[in-house]
């Protein structure tokens, strides 16, 4: 019997359309092989829209978006628009939206794949970042007084509530507990931000007396990121705050090989997730055939196995492992052949 999905295509800005064009392909030339039959509705969310008449979200991309079963994103930043607009209209906005409250990082390095760091292999790289998606610095409280003048002040203000805490750290023992994974480390900032991260700590160990058999850790983000470069394997599970996830998750990006193959996940267990490539929208490239869409095709891949289609999702990571493995590089321009051609080969590494 087919199962089928609606997918919201997000191409986005810069290469975000040229990446999403492959992970879709990939998408459309293995489905049915799984017995799966997906609808891909395409949306021109993003800056060009916006330059030409001002929308950021509507309520008709609300309610397309809802009525999906996933979201796949390209990338969103256009060079003529304010930094900050697309992502607190666009992107910060549909995670609230749609409850996104998690954001999923695997940090994997495969086979055959380049780190910076001397003398680690995939055995010693291999976590996963449980980031919450929908508070602390990035909420939007704030403001200005005196605006523009010698006496300005600005404010900005990290929400931390009890309830978005807990689901994200529960989330993560049980992501842990599903995955087969065996440890949990707190990234938080406790000896100076004493009070939001004071609430993080003592949820995070009530939360552990529930998972006696997974063992748990604490890091102080500065540290955190020291032994990320210097002992990667102390990791297995790591959930944090909104800021300190997107901070330590692009860090995880380049020891894993770089943005070029970095994917995540904006997630709603129990709604509507939005899939994307941790990479920008490198408008330096647009068009040229340059950029790397395996992180994209990743991406997709997750999103597979978000919405019930794990052995799916699993045959196109391991596509794409192979083919990370092949190339000469996964940076832009120097992959050895063109964005189209590496989606090609993630279809033939595929069958």
């Amino acid at each position: 019997m087919t199962k089928k999905y609606t997918i919201s295509v997000l191409g986005g800005d810069g290469t975000g359309p040229e990446v999403v064009e492959q992970a879709i392909k990939v998408l459309s030339h293995t489905q049915k092989k799984y017995n799966i039959d997906l609808n891909f509705i395409n949306n021109n969310i993003g800056g060009e829209r916006y330059l030409t008449n001002g929308n950021l979200v509507t309520e008709e991309d609300l309610d397309e978006f809802s009525q999906s079963d996933a979201m796949l994103l390209g990338a969103l930043g256009h060079p003529d628009v304010k930094p900050g607009i697309l992502e607190l209209g666009i992107l910060l906005n549909l995670r609230k939206r749609f409850d996104q409250y998690i954001n999923l990082r695997p940090v994997t390095l495969y086979h055959g794949v380049e780190t910076p760091i001397v003398n680690k292999t995939p055995e010693d790289i291999n976590f996963v970042v449980v980031r919450e998606n929908t508070e602390g610095l990035y909420a939007g409280a704030g403001g200005f007084i005196h605006h523009g003048t010698s006496k300005e002040v600005a404010t900005q203000e990290s929400i931390n509530t009890r309830f978005a805490v807990e689901r994200c750290i529960r989330y993560a023992f049980e992501y842990t507990k599903k995955s087969g994974r065996k440890k949990v480390t707190l990234c938080a900032k406790t000896n100076v931000l004493t009070y939001a991260h004071d609430l993080w700590e003592r949820v995070f160990y009530e939360v552990a007396e529930e998972y006696s058999d997974i063992e748990t850790d604490y890091a102080h983000v500065d540290a955190l990121c020291m032994w990320m470069i210097k002992n990667p394997e102390w990791f297995d599970v790591i959930v944090t705050d909104n800021m300190f996830g997107d901070i330590i998750t692009d860090l995880g990006a380049i020891i894993q090989g770089g943005m070029g193959i970095a994917a995540g996940g904006n997630i709603n267990p129990e709604g509507v997730s939005m899939f994307e490539p941790i990479g920008g929208s490198a408008p330096k490239y647009t068009g040229k055939n340059e950029i790397n869409p395996l992180a994209c095709i990743a991406a997709a891949a997750m999103m597979m196995e978000a919405i019930g289609e794990k052995d799916y999702g699993k045959a196109i990571e391991e596509a794409v492992k192979r083919v990370a493995s092949e190339i000469p590089s996964l940076s832009a321009g120097k992959m050895g052949m063109g964005t189209s051609e590496i989606g090609d080969k993630v279809i033939e590494a595929f069958e």
